[in-house]
C-alpha cells in the first residue's frame, strides 16, 4: 500500500498530519533503520538525516546514515552532531525494518545506494521537492516547507521528540542554507529558527561555517569563473538569464561546496530573473544549478531537461556540449 501526503487542504491542520500518523505507526515498529541522504550532499539532506537518525537511535533502533557519494562529507558539516551513525555506501544493509530518504526528490538522487529500497520491510519518503517521484510506500511531501529540517520538525513535534540541542543544530544547518540566511521562507521559517536557536545552539558559527568558510584557492576559480559569465537578457522572456561555466581545470582541488556556492554570487546579477551555473564533472557531463529571483519557477524548467527541484532553485545534468546544454536551456525558458 502506497500512502502519500502532499500538503493541500485545511490551512488550520498540518496538511501532512496523516502522512506524519503512519511514518510514526513504522518508525515506532522498526528495530533496524536506514536513512539515505542524496548524493553530492548539502547541508538539509545531511541535517535532516542526523536529525532523524538520532531521534531514533534515542529510542534504541540500529540506525545507519549514508549518502553514495562523493566519498567523503563536505568538510563545513564535520562539526553536525550525529556523526557516529554516518557510514560508507559499502557498509550499509541490504536489508532494514524502515528505509527513510531524506530531501531526495528520485531514485536516481541516491545514486548507488538506491539498490538497498528494495530490502527494506517498509520505505518511507521525507522531502520538500515539488518534483518528488513518490517512490516510497510513505510519502510525506510538502514544497511549501522551508527545508527538509522543518518538515521534519512537524514530524518530530507529531511523534513527540524532543527537539533538543543536538538536534537543533541539525535541523538549523539545513534551515539557514535552504532558505538563503533566511532571505526565503516566510514567518514560520523565523519562528522555527527561534524554536531551534533557544535550544542553545550557536547559529553564527553553524551559518559561518556552512556559508561563509573558503579555503584561498576558492578566490582565483571565482575569479576565472565570474570573468567569463555571460548574459542573455532577451532569455525568459526579456527577463534575463545570466550563467557561468565551471571547468574542471577551474575546480582543481576545491571542495564541491565551494563549487556549488558560485551560484549563489552569479544570482546576484541584476538584470538576470534566471541565473544558471554549468559544472563539469570528471566524465565530461555538466550538472546546472538553476535559480531564479521572484518569477520563474525554474523547477518546471528543470523538469522539461530532466531535472527538478524547487521554485526558486532547481538543477539537472546535461551530457551535449556545454554550448548545447546553454542553448537548451535557453530554449527551455523560453
Amino acid at each position: 500500500m502506497t500512502i502519500t501526503a502532499r500538503a493541500d487542504g485545511d490551512p488550520c491542520e498540518d496538511p501532512c498530519r496523516a502522512g506524519f500518523a503512519r511514518a510514526i505507526e513504522v518508525l515506532d515498529a522498526a528495530r533496524t533503520a536506514t536513512i539515505l541522504c542524496h548524493i553530492q550532499p548539502d547541508a538539509d539532506t545531511i541535517g535532516s538525516g542526523l536529525a532523524l537518525g538520532l531521534a531514533l537511535e534515542r529510542r534504541g533502533v540500529s540506525v545507519q546514515v549514508a549518502f553514495s557519494r562523493p566519498a567523503h562529507l563536505p568538510e563545513s558539516m564535520l562539526g553536525f552532531p550525529g556523526l557516529h551513525l554516518l557510514v560508507p555506501p559499502a557498509s550499509v544493509r541490504s536489508e532494514v525494518d524502515v528505509l527513510v530518504t531524506v530531501d531526495v526528490g528520485s531514485t536516481g538522487r541516491l545514486g548507488a545506494l538506491a539498490d538497498r529500497l528494495a530490502g527494506a520491510a517498509s520505505t518511507v519518503v521525507v522531502d520538500h521537492h515539488r518534483s518528488n517521484s513518490e517512490f516510497g510506500a510513505i510519502n510525506v511531501v510538502d514544497e511549501s516547507a522551508a527545508s527538509t529540517t522543518a518538515l521534519l520538525a512537524r514530524l518530530f513535534d507529531s511523534w513527540g521528540v524532543e527537539i533538543d540541542r543536538d538536534v537543533a543544530h541539525c535541523l538549523y544547518a539545513g534551515l539557514v542554507t535552504d532558505t538563503g540566511s533566511f532571505r526565503w521562507g516566510g514567518p514560520t521559517t523565523h519562528v522555527l529558527a527561534a524554536r531551534l536557536l533557544a535550544t542553545g545552539i550557536d547559529g553564527d558559527t553553524i551559518a559561518r561555517q556552512l556559508l561563509d568558510t573558503h579555503p584561498f584557492g576558492w578566490l582565483p576559480m571565482l575569479s576565472s569563473v565570474l570573468g567569463s559569465a555571460t548574459l542573455v537578457r532577451s532569455a525568459a522572456g526579456g527577463r534575463g538569464l545570466v550563467y557561468a561555466v565551471i571547468r574542471r581545470d577551474d575546480i582543481g582541488d576545491l571542495r564541491s561546496e565551494e563549487i556549488e556556492s558560485v551560484v549563489d554570487i552569479v544570482r546576484t546579477t541584476s538584470e538576470a530573473e534566471v541565473a544558471a551555473v554549468l559544472k563539469e564533472s570528471e566524465t565530461g557531463s555538466w550538472s546546472i544549478s538553476l535559480r531564479a529571483k521572484t518569477d520563474v519557477d525554474v523547477s518546471a524548467v528543470a523538469e522539461r531537461l530532466g531535472g527538478g527541484g524547487h521554485r526558486l532553485s532547481a538543477g539537472y545534468t546535461s551530457t551535449d556540449s556545454s554550448e548545447q546544454t546553454v542553448a537548451a536551456l535557453i530554449a527551455a525558458l523560453g
